[in-house]
Formats: C-alpha cells, structure tokens, sequence
C-alpha cells in the first residue's frame, strides 16, 4: 500500500513549535510521507529563520515559498496572502499531496487552506475552533469551513467547530502539540545553556540568577496604527522593575514596524541596561527560559498555552488573546504602564501556579499523526472521519 503523502506547510515562528512533534510523528509512522514546505516569515532572518531549526532537527525541506512583501501593514499582509496562494498552488501541483495540513490562524493558514481546497486536496486544520481578538479569529472561522478534518485542541474548541456546522465525526481533540514540547521540559526544566552566548542578540549580557522577566509583545492587526504607543506601555513598565528583561522581536504582522520602531526609539532615548533583544530560540531552549523566569509579559499566546502547563506567571497585555480559554497563570491588563507594573508585582508575591493540563498532555503529536492515517480519502480525495 502506498503511503499517504501528507504536506505541512511551515509559515512563521510560532507554527513550528506548534506542529513539530506532529511532523516528528507523521515522518515515523508507517503509513504516512512526510511534505515539508516552508514560506513566509520562516524563511527571513530578520524573524529569527526557522529555516535552520527546522533543518537541524533533521527534517527535509521540500519546498520553499517565498510570500511576504515588505511594509507590515494592512496592504501588504493582503497582497502577502495573494502571493502565498499563488504560489502554494505551484507548489502543490508538484508535489501532489494526498493532505495538507494548515497550523493555526495567520494569513499564511488561510493562503494554504484556499490554495488546497481549490485543487481538491483535504485539508487538515491544527488549532481551529478557538476565540481570539483580532483578525486571527475570522481567519481561523474560515479556515474551519475550508477543511475536511479538525484537529483541535480543548473540549471548548470541539463545540465551537461543530457548531460552524462541521460534522462531529470530522473534528478531534487531538491537544497542543507545543504542549508536547513544554512536557519534556517540564521533566528537565533548568536552564542548561546560556542564551547571550548561544543565540548573541542586542543589548547588555545581564545576570539571571536573581529572577527576570521574559517579553513577547505582537502588533494587533485590528489595532495596528497603536502598535507604537501599545509598546511604548510595555517598555516603561519593564523598566520600573530591577530586574533583567528579555524581549523577543515580534511577528510580521501589520504594526510590526510600530511595534520594532518603539523598542528602538526606547533604547536610543533611555539606553536601558536591563534590556536584552533575541529574535528566536530553539523551543525547547524558550521554554526553558520561560520555566526559570519571574514571568512573561505581553500578548503572545505562549503565556496562555505552554505557560499554563508549566505554571509560568503571565501578565496579558491588550485584546490579541481575547476570548482564547486561559488558566490561573494569567492575569490579564490593558495597554497600562501602571496596571502592568501592578500585574507583575502580584505575580512576584503569588509565585509559580500549579500545572494545568487545559492545552494537553503532551502526546498530541502522535495523535495526530494517527488521525491523518485513520482519516479516509475518497475517490475524490476527500477525508472523511
């Protein structure tokens, strides 16, 4: 019996530690050919290229999409969606897949899900059925409507995509596969690498052994034009505490010229010296940089997934996260320098929170895996479940 060819498609930072363990599964399981394309901000350093990670992982790229045009505004992530589906046919005229799988909500997602659907190609969606603030949340509602087998990965999320009027026997909860990845760590937490020497960065090496804060602020999409003055909020509140803070470049997303010309302006203009700049890490190595720290601040939502599992305190900044399902870990603030302070000083008097298992239980991977085999494909190549 010939394998099931399975194509994943790679788009940005946070879908590869979201799929990873489903590809390491996909690629061992008996049944299954794994397809590796990477496209979008992936493939650009200046968002950390995830390009070698993936490939030191050992994973083989099939393909390579080049989609994303200069300018993080509401044009061009438009026109990045138009190239992304363009040339994601190209590509899936010739690696002929049996099945696509498409991760999460970012325009790349739906690029993938319309460019597959079109040429009667199942589509497999990870993370669907979720509620969020922004543009994500329609993109990933349409996503929802484009595929044929939903993996999802709460209850919660099971109901939502059942009542988009998808059938039941279709959508699974599967958990998070970045819950996998925070599993292990969980069993191995300390911080057995030193960041500044092995990924560099900008800005001063500080001392971690006294605590720190770990930051990952996105642009709003819906509110782009405050990107600026968003983050502005953020970094003055940082700078209240006497402790080190570790910020990550955010995604390239419209307002992500806001959001980078703020941390820069902030450094020129205050010249912090407890203020360190990375682009990516290897997931394992943020997690564990999550693990050991005081708390995550900002809006991405690794604070409310991976950091629930692992009991991370997490301060959410703004509406990016709204309505996504969140566990004590969190508190959520608005764009306010004083009630951001605020938020980070409880959590420094409440210390770590339990462990919830709200995302999974870190076998995700393999039961995805196990759904893409199990799914029937009809003579019109169409998955049913």
């Amino acid at each position: 019996m010939a394998k099931r060819k399975v194509c994943v498609v790679i788009t940005a930072r946070p879908s590869y530690s979201r799929i990873r363990t489903a590809l390491r599964a996909i690629n061992e399981h008996p049944h299954l050919q794994l397809q590796l394309v990477v496209a979008g901000s992936a493939l650009l350093d200046r968002y950390g290229n995830v390009l070698q990670a993936i490939e030191h992982d050992g994973f083989k790229v099939d393909e390579r999409v080049y989609m994303v045009l200069e300018g993080e505004n509401l044009v061009t992530s438009a026109k990045s969606t138009g190239i992304g589906l363009s040339e994601l046919a190209t590509v899936f005229d010739k690696l002929k897949p049996d099945v696509v799988v498409t991760v999460a909500d970012r325009y790349e997602t739906l690029a993938t899900a319309v460019a597959a659907s079109y040429m009667n190609i199942s589509v497999v969606h990870v993370q669907g059925g979720e509620v969020t603030g922004s543009i994500d949340e329609k993109v990933r509602h349409a996503v929802t409507k484009l595929s044929n087998l939903h993996l999802v990965s709460t209850e919660l999320a099971r109901e939502r995509v059942i009542r988009l009027g998808e059938p039941e026997r279709t959508v699974v909860v599967t958990g998070c596969p970045s819950i996998d990845i925070a599993c292990e760590v969980a069993s191995r937490p300390a911080l057995d690498f030193e960041p500044f020497e092995k990924y560099g960065g900008v800005g001063p090496k500080v001392d971690l052994s006294q605590g720190y804060l770990v930051v990952m602020q996105h642009p709003v999409t819906t509110e782009y034009d405050e990107a600026r003055a968003q983050v502005e909020e953020t970094l003055y509140a940082t700078k209240a505490f006497d402790l080190p803070v570790l910020w990550f470049w955010p995604n390239v997303d419209a307002g992500s010229d806001g959001t980078s010309k703020g941390i820069r302006v902030f450094r020129e203009q205050e010249r912090p010296e407890n203020l360190h700049l990375f682009r990516n890490m290897a997931p394992e190595d943020f997690l564990r940089l999550l693990v050991n720290s005081t708390a995550i601040v900002g809006n991405s939502s690794v604070a409310i997934r991976e950091c629930s599992f692992l009991g991370v305190p997490a301060v959410n900044i703004g509406s990016r996260q709204q309505g996504r399902e969140r566990a004590n870990n969190v508190i959520d603030v608005g764009h306010d320098r004083a009630a951001i302070v605020s938020a980070v000083r409880e959590h420094m008097r409440r210390g770590k929170s339990p462990s919830d298992h709200l995302y999974g239980d870190g076998r995700a991977g393999v039961r995805i895996a196990k759904c893409v085999a199990e799914a029937e494909l009809t003579i019109e190549k169409r998955l049913t479940y």
